[in-house]
C-alpha cells in the first residue's frame, strides 16, 4: 500500500487520465507506430547496444517502426535537468517530489520533455525508472510512487501523436548483480531489497492507471544465476551480452512471444541500426549544444544551426528507411544517400588579421626563453599529418608520448565526414630528441580531451562517456572500447570532462566547467554536479564523486605535488586553487565560498599545469608551479609555492617561455621520463568561441606541434 498524494499536490501535480487510454499487454504493433524510450540509464545504454531495436525490426520487419531513445542517465519520472532548459521539471508540480533540486542553472530553448516527445508523435511511451530512486531508500518510495503516478497522469492526457493519448509501459529496474567475489563492488543484497520495493511500487502505478507494467527484477535475478558470464560491468550497468538477453526479455514482455523473422542476419541489421542511433544522439544529445540552443545561441549559432539540426534530422530519417530496406531483405551494403539532405550555408569569418603558419625552423626563432634554458621541436604535422589539434599528452612507462588529437572541433558538421580523431603513440627510437615514429592507438574518436593510461588500458573521454579503449594483443592498438560511465554533460565540447590526471591510487581526475549538468550512474547512486567542478573516478571500486563543489568557470588542469595534494586551474578567470578546502562535500546546487589563490600573479586563460620535480631544473626551483596561458601572453609562466599558515601562496619567479608567434597556443604540459618538459601547442590562429562562430571556417584543423 503506498500513501496518496495530500490534497495540495493532487490539485497542482494530477491531471484526469483521459478516457480509454489503457495500455493492455500483450501489444500489438502498429504500421508505422513511433516508439520513445524515457528514462534513466538502463534506458540509455541502449542506444549504445541497440539489441533491442533490432531484435523488434527483426519481429516486425514489414511493420516499419520508427523508434527514438530519449532516456539519459539520472532522470526521474519529474527531475529531468538540461543546462539549455530554464526549467529542471519535466511536468507542472513534479518540483513538489524533489525540493532537494530546487538549483538550476539552465538558460536556453531546449524542448521540454512533453516538446521532444511532440516532435516525435509518440505513438508509444516505454519508460524505465527506478533504479536512481531507489538510493532514497524504503522510506522514500511512497514519494517515487506519488511521482510516477502524477507523471503517468500527465502522459494519459497528452496527445503527442496529435490524435490520441499514448500507450504506456512501465518497467521495473533490473536486479543488482552480485560481482563482489571479483570486484570490490557491493554484493547487491541491501540495493535489491530497494530495487524490489521500488518495482512493486512501479507496478502499483501501472495496475491504478491501467498502462502496461514489464517486470525486469525477478527475471534478470534468474538470468544473472543461469549465465556463465557477467551479465553487468559493474553490478548495475549491463554489458553487451547482458542486454542481448534483456533484449528477448523486453519483446516478451511487450509483445507475448519471440518470433524473430530471419529475413537478413541479425549482425547486419544491429549495424544499421547502432548507425542510425549514432546520428539520432547527435541531435538529441548534440556536443556543444550552448551555441545550438543555450546561452551562446546568438550572434552565431542561430545562423548555422538551424539548418544543422534540420539536415541531421533528415539523415536519422534516411537511415530509418534503411533499416525498414535491411529488415525486409535489402542489402546492409547500400550506402544512405545523404546530398538528398538539405544543404549547409556557407558560414563567413568575422576573422580578419592575416594568417600565415611559420615554419618550424622559423617558428623556433619566435620563442623568447629564460636564461640556461633551451627549446627544440619533437613533433609537428609537417613530419606526422595526423597531429592536428593536439589537446592532452601522457608519457607511457615506455618512455613513448602518447597525444590526443580533435580535429574535429568544435564537434562533427552533418553532411561531413563521420569523426575521426585519434590518440597517437610518439617515439624517438634513435634518441636525436625528436620523434621518428607514430603509431595510431585509436581512431574514429569524438573529442577525446581528456586520456589516461592505466595497466588495463586507457580511460577516454568520449562525451557524453567514459570509456576504456583495451588493446588486447598488445600490438599497440585498440581492439575494443567498453562504455563505462555515461550522462557527462557535452553541452560545450571544451568544458566537458578533460585534462585527466591521476593520482597515486590510480584514481582518475576529471575536470568540468561551466554551466554543465552532469548526472551519472554509479553502483552507488547517481551522481549530479552543476556549474563546475572536478570529479575523481576509482576504477578498482566504481566510485565516483564530485571531488570539488565550488565557482570554477572552466578548469582545464589540476597538478599533484609531492604530497599528493591536487591544486586545480580554472582557465577561464586564470585562478589556480588548493583543492582540499573546496572538496568537502555538500548538498546538490551548492558551492563552498573559496579561500585565497596560492599563485599571485594572474594571466588569463590558462590550460595545462604542472609542478617541477625534474634535474633539468636548478634545485631551488623544484616544487615550483608552472602554468601555461594561450592567448594575449602566448607562454608558460613559473612561480613559487611555499606554505602560508593553513595554506599556500607564491609568486611569479619568471616566465619560463614565451612566443611572438600568433599562433603559437600551449595547452598541456607533461614532464618526460628523463626530466624534460613537453609542450603541447594547439596551434591555430583562432581559437575564441564567443568571439567567433563555433563553424568559422578560419578555425584550423590541419595544425599542431610539440
Amino acid at each position: 500500500m503506498f500513501i496518496r498524494l495530500l490534497p495540495s499536490l493532487i490539485a497542482s501535480v494530477l491531471i484526469a487520465a483521459q478516457a480509454g487510454a489503457e495500455t493492455s499487454l500483450p501489444l500489438e504493433a502498429k504500421q508505422e507506430e513511433r516508439i520513445v524510450i524515457i528514462g534513466n540509464g538502463l534506458g540509455e545504454r541502449m542506444l549504445y547496444f541497440p539489441h533491442f531495436e533490432t531484435d523488434l525490426h527483426r519481429q516486425f520487419p514489414n511493420k516499419n517502426l520508427i523508434v527514438r531513445n530519449l532516456a539519459r542517465p539520472g532522470d526521474t519520472p519529474g527531475f529531468r535537468p538540461h543546462p539549455s532548459r530554464e526549467s529542471q521539471w519535466a511536468f507542472p508540480g513534479a518540483e513538489a517530489f524533489h525540493p532537494e533540486y530546487e538549483t538550476h542553472l539552465g538558460i536556453g530553448h531546449y524542448p521540454s520533455p512533453d516538446e521532444w516527445l511532440t516532435e516525435l508523435e509518440a505513438d508509444s511511451i516505454l519508460a524505465f525508472f527506478g533504479y536512481n530512486e531507489s538510493f532514497d531508500g524504503i522510506e522514500r518510495v511512497d514519494n517515487f510512487y506519488n511521482e510516477l503516478d502524477a507523471w503517468v497522469a500527465h502522459t494519459l492526457n497528452q496527445q503527442y501523436n496529435g490524435q490520441s493519448a499514448p500507450k504506456l509501459v512501465l518497467f521495473s529496474p533490473i536486479a543488482f548483480e552480485d560481482l563482489s567475489a571479483t570486484m570490490d563492488l557491493p554484493d547487491g543484497k541491501e540495493e535489491n531489497v530497494r530495487l524490489e520495493a521500488y518495482a512493486d511500487a512501479i507496478r502499483g502505478v501501472a495496475e491504478k492507471h491501467n498502462v502496461g507494467f514489464v517486470d525486469l527484477f525477478n527475471p534478470t535475478k534468474r538470468l544473472y544465476q543461469r549465465e556463465r558470464n557477467p551479465q553487468t560491468i559493474n553490478g548495475f550497468a549491463l554489458s553487451d551480452e547482458g542486454y542481448e538477453n534483456l533484449s528477448k526479455i523486453l519483446i516478451e514482455g511487450l509483445y507475448g512471444e519471440v518470433k524473430a523473422q530471419e529475413m537478413v542476419s541479425r549482425e547486419a541489421l544491429y549495424g544499421v541500426v547502432e548507425d542510425k542511433n549514432w546520428f539520432w544522439l547527435n541531435d538529441y544529445r548534440i556536443l556543444n549544444g550552448v551555441h545550438v540552443y543555450g546561452r551562446r545561441y546568438k550572434p552565431y549559432g542561430n545562423v548555422n544551426y538551424p539548418e544543422e539540426i534540420e539536415k541531421i534530422r533528415q539523415m536519422t530519417e534516411l537511415r530509418d528507411g534503411k533499416i525498414h530496406d535491411v529488415a525486409q531483405g535489402g542489402s546492409p551494403d547500400k550506402v544512405v544517400d545523404d546530398s538528398v539532405t538539405r544543404s549547409l550555408s556557407p558560414v563567413e569569418t568575422n576573422y580578419t588579421r592575416p594568417i600565415e603558419f611559420l615554419e618550424v625552423d622559423k617558428a623556433l626563432d619566435e620563442f623568447v626563453m629564460a636564461e640556461g634554458y633551451k627549446i627544440d621541436l619533437f613533433a609537428s604535422e609537417s613530419e606526422f599529418p595526423d597531429l592536428r589539434n593536439p589537446v592532452q599528452a601522457a608519457f607511457d612507462n615506455e618512455g613513448r608520448l602518447w597525444v590526443a588529437v580533435i580535429p574535429s572541433y568544435p564537434h562533427y558538421r552533418p553532411g561531413d565526414e563521420r569523426p575521426n580523431d585519434k590518440l597517437l603513440i610518439f617515439e624517438d627510437t634513435d634518441n636525436d630528441g625528436r620523434a621518428d615514429r607514430q603509431k595510431v592507438f585509436a581512431d574514429g574518436l569524438h573529442m577525446p580531451i581528456g586520456f589516461e593510461i592505466a595497466p588495463e588500458g586507457v580511460y577516454v573521454a568520449q562525451q557524453p562517456n567514459l570509456v576504456l579503449l583495451v588493446d588486447d594483443d598488445g600490438d599497440d592498438r585498440a581492439n575494443r572500447q567498453e562504455l563505462l560511465l555515461h550522462g557527462f554533460d557535452p553541452h560545450d565540447t571544451h568544458h566537458s570532462i578533460s585534462a585527466f590526471c591521476a593520482d597515486a591510487s590510480g584514481a582518475i581526475y576529471m575536470n568540468e566547467g561551466r554551466f554543465l549538468h552532469s548526472q551519472v550512474e554509479t553502483p552507488y547512486g547517481p551522481e549530479r554536479c552543476t556549474d563546475g567542478g572536478a570529479w575523481r573516478f576509482d576504477p578498482k571500486n566504481w566510485r565516483l564523486e564530485r571531488f570539488m563543489q565550488t565557482d570554477v568557470s572552466n578548469p582545464w588542469a589540476i597538478a599533484i605535488d609531492e604530497y599528493g595534494q591536487t591544486f586545480l586551474s580554472d582557465a577561464s578567470g586564470g585562478a589556480n586553487w588548493w583543492s582540499l578546502p573546496l572538496s568537502a562535500k555538500i548538498p546538490h546546487g551548492m558551492e563552498i565560498p573559496k579561500l585565497a589563490q596560492f599563485t599571485t600573479h594572474r594571466v588569463r586563460p590558462t590550460s595545462g599545469t604542472e609542478f617541477i620535480y625534474s634535474r633539468h631544473f636548478p634545485d631551488k626551483h623544484q616544487g615550483d608551479f608552472i602554468i601555461n596561458n594561450s592567448i594575449g601572453f602566448l607562454g608558460t609562466k613559473q612561480h613559487s609555492v611555499v606554505e602560508d599558515g593553513a595554506g599556500f601562496t607564491g609568486e611569479l619567479r619568471q616566465d619560463l617561455l614565451y612566443s611572438t608567434d600568433s599562433n603559437f597556443r600551449p595547452v598541456e604540459m607533461e614532464f618526460a621520463p628523463d626530466g624534460s618538459l613537453y609542450i603541447i601547442d594547439w596551434h591555430n590562429p583562432l581559437i575564441g568561441h564567443m568571439q567567433h562562430s563555433a563553424r568559422d571556417p578560419n578555425r584550423d584543423n590541419d595544425h599542431g606541434r610539440i
